[in-house]
């Protein structure tokens, strides 16, 4: 697979191996197979931010977003299309934190769920460590024991209980969060 940086930022993430898959940078083109999964019920009540139902231009505005290179938050889309699969499978990201120190967070749409993709991004997304971080942190829903197993399946450890706001679900949701030293 190809991938064409040249329309990127400097600072854009790079494309990363992981497994089936290659984590590679958002593109336009990206918008809409993200309004359709993002906009999927399922995958906004799984995160904190995405709305449900998804406003018109959500999607095109996140990919800007994304592309831009600003902000504290990094974006690789799971794109599958080397190995057969989806060109989009889910998205994955690092927010840089102080202290050397990031939050990954990610989303796969239901028609990849059950099938390892999360595991094997995040796997590759900690391998190549693309900020450099020492620890890395995640939070889960309490209710979505799947992306806890991701995160105990590569190396996270469980540290405590929290809530957190869920636009979709428009209330506080109970959390798990974990971590993962890197040196």
């Amino acid at each position: 697979m190809t991938l064409d940086l040249t329309t990127l930022p400097a600072d854009a993430p790079t494309a990363l191996s992981a497994g089936r898959l290659v984590l590679r940078p958002v593109r336009k083109s990206d918008a809409g197979l993200f309004a359709l999964y993002a906009g999927d019920r399922r995958v906004a009540e799984a995160t904190r931010s995405i709305p449900h139902p998804l406003p018109p231009g959500a999607a095109e505005a996140f990919v800007s977003r994304a592309m831009s290179g600003k902000g504290d938050e990094d974006v690789w889309v799971m794109d599958g299309s080397a190995t057969g699969l989806s060109e989009v499978l889910g998205v994955i990201s690092l927010k840089k934190m102080d202290r050397a120190q990031s939050e990954i967070g990610y989303w796969v749409a239901p028609a990849f769920w059950n099938a390892g993709f999360a595991s094997e991004a995040v796997r590759g997304l900690l391998a190549a460590n693309p900020q450099g971080a020492r620890t890395i942190f995640a939070e889960v829903f309490q209710d979505n024991a799947g992306s806890a197993r991701v995160l105990t399946n590569n190396g996270f450890e469980y540290i405590g209980d929290a809530e957190t706001f869920s636009v979709a679900r428009s209330a506080r949701v109970p959390t798990w969060t974990y971590i993962r030293k890197l040196d």
